[in-house]
């Protein structure tokens, strides 16, 4: 499980982005603000992260706060899984990523699958639905759910792409 400090911190900036959000007067702006700078200089003492990258993620985020939907692929061929490797870190994964706005989740994991791996796709069913960050993952800033969805292979082929490496089916 994640430490407590993150914990604050996402809270922290989730009031200061409510606060923003809907505050019309100056003074209770100005008072969002100093809570946004303090989650910021509570994430400085992170020695693996720039504070400077901080004040910006921070700042950019704006808008009622609400947790970011990550889709993720499930996709079978004679008994064996579709993954992907990652350029990023070389790690095999599920095809899959963020869901973008106008979407949804069902047509994101589609999308992602085709754009990671090359293979067209249609949702067969919802599998999980669960909070990231009340699993074991590494410490994330946002609040994110993540789906899992069953796929089938409708079309396509086994294609690279600018984020993946490579592409294989595995038991």
């Amino acid at each position: 499980m994640e430490s407590r400090w993150l914990e604050w911190v996402r809270r922290l900036q989730a009031i200061a982005q409510n606060g923003l959000t809907f505050s019309k007067d100056p003074f209770d702006r100005e008072r969002y603000e100093q809570v946004q700078s303090v989650a910021a200089e509570i994430l400085a003492f992170s020695p693996e992260i720039d504070p400077a990258f901080i004040q910006q993620l921070l700042h950019k985020e704006q808008g009622y706060a609400t947790p970011k939907m990550d889709v993720r692929g499930a996709v079978f061929r004679e008994h064996q899984m579709l993954f992907v490797q990652e350029k990023s870190d070389g790690l095999w994964t599920l095809p899959g990523g963020w869901a973008d706005v106008g979407e949804s989740p069902a047509e994101a994991v589609v999308r992602e699958i085709r754009e990671e791996s090359g293979f067209v796709t249609r949702v067969a069913k919802l599998v999980a639905l669960y909070d990231r960050n009340k699993h074991a993952h590494p410490p994330m800033l946002f609040h994110v759910y993540k789906a899992f969805f069953l796929c089938d292979i409708v079309g396509g082929s086994a294609a690279a792409s600018l984020e993946t490496s490579e592409v294989g089916f595995f038991g």
